[in-house]
């Protein structure tokens, strides 16, 4: 783990946005011979690594979010997601670090193997759970669970949104590109001709956007949608761009005034498949591959239908450097969870366990 963050380093003033240290960072890149079948060179970023205990792309932005809720003095912190939600998982393992309980309100989803390792998870590492329906279930759950902690004179929990793609949040992206900037500098990997993300809540991407302009590099940024359309688009990207971007120059006016129109924005929606959580054919292939080749695991949901989309724009180019962005945690499971017994979750969530998986994610690596 390194000090000061690349970001701050060329932005001193920067350093007044809250933010606590939680990951292992720079993460390391790779290169992936053989991957791809064409003459493309192809690399990882590997974000999986990003935690000591827990990886994944949330590591980069709970640094910022749960930083302003230690700063303000919050005991409580409320996230959502869908029932295997990693973000949510996150969310709680690194509150937890940092002395605060963590709630995760959670929406159905197609079952999968890992959203049961999620759900054991979190309650191997104490998170409070609740399972909804609706979103409108979600929201009265939330002002509920606001109004008893004020009644019990605590300070309001902090909200980290879906993903942590707030602004706040999406420094930890643009930071992440100035990260990735100084291993082109050392020469660890050219600079890349693509860089492919999975887009589920638009904050890793903007955030990357942002940081790869204001550093002047060629390199493009796919977002891959792995998310429903109304929250996944370039209008929404493009305005989480200008909002981190005013956050960021309120610190520091000197940082470039970075602006990119929805119509710039290349966000791909063909591997995105029927529904969220839905694994699809190319998805699981592109997983399969991943894992047979360098034993690195991803999943069906986020980084298999993305790894599918890089494969498949490299056989139609040659002479190209592409950059995968691996926003899965990779860290094994804590000692001790298989002695969690299901039935000692919320009743919502026991239908997981007691119905099969969705075809695609029966004995697949992933």
């Amino acid at each position: 783990m390194s000090g000061t963050l690349p970001l701050f380093e060329k932005y001193p003033a920067l350093s007044g946005l809250p933010h606590v240290r939680l990951g292992l960072f720079s993460t390391p890149v790779q290169e992936l011979h053989g991957l791809s079948e064409s003459d493309n060179r192809v690399f990882i970023k590997r974000d999986d690594l990003s935690g000591l205990e827990y990886g994944g792309n949330k590591v980069r932005k709970l640094e910022f979010a749960l930083g302003e809720a230690k700063a303000n003095g919050c005991t409580d912190v409320i996230t959502f997601g869908c029932d295997g939600s990693n973000h949510a998982l996150a969310t709680g393992i690194y509150a937890g670090k940092l002395g605060m309980h963590s709630i995760s309100i959670l929406r159905t989803q197609h079952n999968t193997r890992y959203l049961r390792k999620n759900l054991l998870k979190s309650a191997f590492y104490g998170i409070e759970l609740h399972h909804c329906e609706t979103k409108q279930e979600m929201d009265a759950l939330t002002d509920t669970l606001v109004a008893e902690r004020l009644a019990e004179g605590k300070k309001a929990p902090y909200i980290v949104p879906v993903g942590g793609s707030s602004p706040l949040g999406t420094v930890g992206f643009v930071n992440a590109a100035f990260e990735l900037a100084g291993q082109i500098a050392a020469g660890q990997l050219p600079e890349p001709d693509y860089i492919y993300a999975a887009d589920g809540t638009n904050g890793t991407v903007a955030g990357l956007m942002i940081g790869l302009k204001a550093l002047g590099l060629k390199t493009q940024v796919i977002p891959v949608r792995v998310n429903d359309e109304s929250r996944v688009n370039v209008a929404a990207i493009s305005q989480l761009i200008d909002d981190t971007v005013a956050l960021l120059r309120g610190y520091d006016p000197s940082f470039p005034a970075v602006h990119i129109p929805a119509e710039d924005i290349p966000l791909l929606h063909d591997f995105f498949g029927s529904d969220y959580a839905l694994f699809t054919e190319e998805g699981v292939a592109a997983l399969r591959r991943m894992n047979a080749m360098f034993g690195i695991q991803l999943e069906g949901t986020y980084t298999g239908k993305t790894l599918a989309a890089l494969l498949a724009a490299a056989e139609k180019t040659s002479g190209k450097t592409f950059l995968f962005w691996n926003t899965l945690n990779s860290r094994p499971s804590p000692d001790g969870l298989e002695t969690i017994d299901y039935r000692t979750l919320p009743t919502g969530f026991h239908s997981y366990f007691e119905t099969p998986v969705q075809p695609l994610d029966r004995g697949q690596g992933g």
